[in-house]
């Protein structure tokens, strides 16, 4: 299907991150764009008042009249996160249409562009957005697709003149394998996803594959210490571009770049931890690979404000400390705790965490409890299911026996905010991929007034 052909898009499960990505952009080229979700949610409402029109019922009825029969110029697209049994995907699937998953999308999109392509288990979404952010700051420009909304453009597309598009690729059901990049990053390649790759020698597996999708001439960035041949980046002397002399001054985190041509001295970056210095990192090698002047990457790292629930830092007063986060990986946890640890060495820290995925949390169990058990007290909400049925044995308790935590409690995700309440924890932290987001502006209210 070619771009330039597309009238009509109709997206199911339009209130993902990704699928409303690629509906804004639709509809910023003048397509008929509608689409079904679940859930209204913030994003959804704002796609509303962006003109997209939405359902939320999984009837056939709700579907409207322009997307009844097949058409060439008609592009049906679904989020593997829909359940097969969703009745709208059965009623496109009946009627005959090419149903594309958002990855293939992608790829009909980045066709013939400059791709900048971004995966990893984790890092991706913040490491694109810089790398995006970075691009458009400088006036070098690009169109991008987040996995996230970007604190400076409160949104997660951009939309750039030139030909150059960054997305972030998605490792989940193998997707990114529909990219060809010009230019591509890899983060990190940790176990996850077992439900679908089955163990970690195949999830690697995948991102080699992905890597030989690199365009003839390309250039491939990867995470030093990572089992892949390509310009390495990070924290370590080994590494081929690397961040060096890193510290904390005035709340935010200050680093020298090196990359054996090109040095730039005391870059700050407003998003802590280590593991962001290291996305910062490579994400200035892309800028300076583009030919983009290190003057002009420096200043435009140091106003990247951040991604929403990536270290966002949602209370900050001389009592509270209120920090939300989208970790839902042993890793991303330990990332995070650890940069929480570094700006706030002598709080008490206070976690609430929300599990996400019953495989997931069965898988990593062991992993998950050793991290949560570094934290002073941690509360543990039900395990979010997302796209699983429960699996036998599989819960928060389980969690819960192993954690070793000074404190540690499960608590009702409708009991949560009281609980809060009760306690003032001096620095709270949330932190999970399912809906605990919703719980984030009830605490704000409640540690921001206390």
């Amino acid at each position: 299907m070619e771009l330039a052909n597309i009238n009509r898009v109709y997206f199911i499960g339009i209130g993902g991150i990704g699928m409303s990505a690629l509906a804004r952009y639709f509809a910023k080229r003048g397509v008929v764009v509608c689409g079904y979700d679940k859930t209204r949610t913030s994003l959804t409402i704002a796609l509303e008042h962006e003109g997209i029109l939405i359902s939320y019922l999984d009837e056939e009825s709700a579907v409207p009249v322009c997307f009844h029969d097949k058409h060439d110029d008609t592009l049906i697209v679904y989020t593997p996160a829909i359940p097969k049994d969703s009745n709208i995907l059965q009623y496109f699937k009946a009627k005959g249409f090419d149903l594309k998953k958002r990855s293939e999308v992608l790829g009909i999109i980045s066709q013939g562009m400059f791709c900048i392509a971004v995966a990893g288990t984790h890092g991706k979404t913040t490491t694109s957005s810089m790398v995006a952010h970075i691009l458009t700051d400088t006036g070098f420009g690009c169109t991008a697709f987040l996995g996230g909304i970007t604190t400076n453009y409160n949104s997660n597309v951009l939309f750039g003149k030139n030909n150059v598009v960054v997305v972030e690729a998605d490792e989940y059901d193998r997707s990114f394998l529909t990219l060809h990049p010009d230019v591509a990053v890899i983060t990190s390649m940790d176990a996850d996803h077992l439900d679908i790759y089955g163990d970690e020698s195949h999830l690697q597996e995948s991102f080699r594959l992905f890597a030989n999708q690199l365009k003839e001439d390309g250039k491939l960035f990867v995470k030093d210490g990572l089992p892949l041949a390509g310009i390495t980046y990070g924290a370590t002397a080994a590494a081929a571009i690397k961040a060096t002399n890193i510290r904390v001054e005035n709340g935010s985190f200050v680093f020298d770049f090196e990359d054996g041509y090109t040095t730039i001295k005391d870059i700050s970056l407003a998003m802590p931890g280590k593991h962001n210095v290291e996305n910062a990192t490579v994400a200035i090698g892309v800028a300076l690979s583009l030919g983009i002047h290190p003057k002009s990457v420096k200043k435009a790292v140091g106003t990247f404000k951040g991604v929403k629930r990536r270290f966002e830092t949602i209370v900050n007063t001389a009592s509270h400390v209120y920090i939300d986060d989208y970790a839902h990986h042993p890793e991303e946890l330990r990332a995070c705790f650890d940069a929480v640890r570094q700006l706030h060495p002598n709080k008490k820290l206070t976690v609430m965490f929300q599990p996400h995925l019953f495989s997931r949390t069965r898988d990593f169990a062991a992993d998950f409890a050793k991290v949560l058990s570094t934290a002073d007290e941690v509360m543990l909400l039900e395990i979010y299911p997302a796209r699983e049925l429960p699996i036998a044995g599989v819960n928060s308790q389980l969690l819960l026996d192993k954690i070793t935590a000074p404190q540690k409690e499960i608590c009702g995700k409708d009991l949560a905010v009281q609980a809060i309440k009760n306690k003032k924890p001096e620095l709270l932290l949330t932190v999970g991929a399912g809906d605990i987001d919703t719980l984030v502006e009830p605490l704000k209210n409640v540690l921001g007034h206390a």
